[in-house]
């Protein structure tokens, strides 16, 4: 799939299922909307009419892929029902739907039928079906000679948006390609293994997003990290081969009245150190980049879309290695904070990290609102499951706007306890001002972990502070899904100056005359 190259269209073009095969996408009650005329352009006069209607009452009893003309033009509908913990896009079920219909070798058409709404987090969902990654070299002779010649196929896909709603403009398009673009690269960066993305490979992935934007990235590398005080990131990474370093890229618009920053976990590899994984429990992480991976591609679209506020990405990047300069379990390390740290789990690495990242955000970037976005713990699938990212926060309205930018994503979350007074005991030391482990993994796993990264900034802190683990929803199955690029765009919508961004993101201004009670109402999406 690394050939494909993904379009997007407001309007259905002419074209002929023999040499462009297509797939039409929608729920059964909007492919019940939709009628022969309206999607005749895509048949080339070879599904008839009679064919079309019986197949659209066919799915209304029985929703399976239904094809029109032998395999080349399908109707592929949604799951009919929608839990309200899944997003009303279907996304995931688009991804699958898209996967299912793709073909080698020629360009091809996707229709989508829905509401205004679905669009964006749809698009999102597309690219997931096209990873950019492989070194696979069993291709067919055709696909060989198409890679040899640098020839790319052509997906278009084409929206047809129901209830009048007003067509899709053409910068809508281009936002929709480049949101394509930043979910597929992030999906590529966290399928590369670390032979070929290690420490250094991501510094260079960041200045390439840099000089596209016209931005001078900030690095901070091995021995000047602990020299500066950054004693989680140079502990984490000082055995590895490649050093690790803090990287930031900032974007200051004029007129800005807030200051932003997207803090990324960006574990090249996590081996556990010397707390090291099982044979079977180190496979997969190469994933540990997810989350700075997730920021670096949210902030490119959050940039190249007009994002108002100062926003500023900082990624936290370092490899987990084991080697003669490898952290010992009983060291004590001295973090960003100036908090002191006893390290009782090696592989409990990422939240060091992190630690720093953020009161770098607080301290030398002056950030009034701070997320962190990370594969951290195990425990989060447990908590939240597969497809929710766990979020934990103190302030309660982002909380609900967390939730709601899932919905409205397709990159779902889902709360977890927020209640330092029951669980940030579990890290204490008796020589230091905390351990970096949980003495019960029983006790809310997955928030204590989170919490953890909050007492560096300390938990009366008055600025909003967000967390996402997003381990699990990472990856479907062997391959990246791209998470957090559709999520953050979403969650702050209303600071970008795209219309379609503007329109699904949650309401984040709180007026003072409001009650609680119409604030919490005014947060959340009808």
């Amino acid at each position: 799939m690394a050939g494909v190259k993904l379009k997007f269209s407001s309007s259905l073009s002419p074209s002929d299922p023999v040499t462009n095969p297509v797939v039409i996408i929608g729920t059964p009650k909007n492919l019940a909307k939709i009628s022969y005329n309206d999607m005749t352009a895509k048949f080339g006069g070879r599904v008839q009419e009679d064919i079309f209607s019986s197949a659209l009452n066919a799915l209304q009893t029985s929703p399976d892929v239904c094809p029109l003309y032998l395999n080349a033009a399908t109707i592929s509908p949604l799951p009919a029902k929608c839990s309200r913990h899944n997003a009303p896009s279907r996304s995931h079920a688009v991804t699958k739907c898209v996967r299912s219909a793709a073909t080698s070798g020629r360009d091809s058409f996707v229709v989508i039928i829905c509401e205004k709404q679905d669009v964006f987090p749809s698009a999102a969902a597309v690219a997931r079906a096209y990873p950019l990654y492989s070194k696979k070299t069993n291709m067919s002779s055709k696909l060989a000679a198409a890679s040899t010649e640098k020839m790319s196929i052509t997906v278009t896909v084409e929206y047809f948006l129901l209830d009048n709603a007003i067509p899709l403009t053409e910068d809508e398009c281009v936002m929709l390609e480049r949101a394509a673009e930043s979910v597929r690269t992030t999906a590529r960066i966290v399928d590369t293994p670390c032979n070929e993305m290690n420490t250094d490979h991501f510094l260079e992935e960041i200045g390439v997003v840099a000089k596209e934007l016209g931005i001078e990235p900030f690095i901070i590398r091995d021995k000047e990290l602990e020299l500066q005080g950054f004693g989680g990131i140079y502990g984490v990474g000082k055995a590895a081969p490649n050093p690790p370093a803090l990287a930031v890229l900032s974007h200051l618009p004029k007129g800005a009245t807030k200051t932003i920053a997207w803090v990324g976990k960006g574990i090249m590899y996590d081996t556990g150190g010397l707390s090291i994984k099982g044979k079977t429990a180190m496979p997969g992480m190469k994933r540990d980049c997810g989350g700075a991976s997730g920021i670096l591609g949210a902030f490119r679209l959050a940039v190249l879309t007009g994002f108002k506020e100062n926003l500023h990405a900082v990624f936290c990047l370092a490899e987990n290695s084991v080697g003669p300069l490898s952290t010992r379990p009983d060291d004590i390390h001295t973090l960003y904070s100036g908090r002191t740290v006893e390290i009782n789990n090696t592989d409990a690495e990422g939240r060091l990290v992190l630690a720093d990242g953020v009161f770098y955000a607080h301290k030398d970037l002056k950030a009034d609102i701070i997320l962190d976005m990370a594969t951290l713990t195990g425990g989060q699938s447990v908590a939240t499951g597969k497809h929710h990212a766990a979020v934990l926060t103190n302030n309660e309205h982002w909380e609900n706007a967390l939730v709601d930018a899932g919905l409205v994503s397709g990159d779902l979350t889902f709360p977890i306890p927020f209640c330092p007074e029951f669980h940030f005991s579990e890290f204490n030391s008796a020589v230091a001002d905390m351990k970096n482990s949980v003495a019960d993994r029983s006790n809310a796993l997955s928030s204590c972990a989170g919490l953890f990264i909050l007492a560096h900034l300390g938990f009366d802190y008055p600025g909003t502070w967000m967390h996402v683990d997003m381990a699990a929803p990472v990856h479907c199955g062997e391959r990246a899904t791209g998470y957090g690029v559709a999520l953050l765009v979403s969650l702050f919508g209303q600071y970008s100056k795209s219309a379609l961004l503007q329109s699904i993101g949650p309401v984040l201004e709180e007026s003072a005359d409001e009650s609680d009670e119409s604030k919490r109402k005014k947060m959340r999406l009808n």
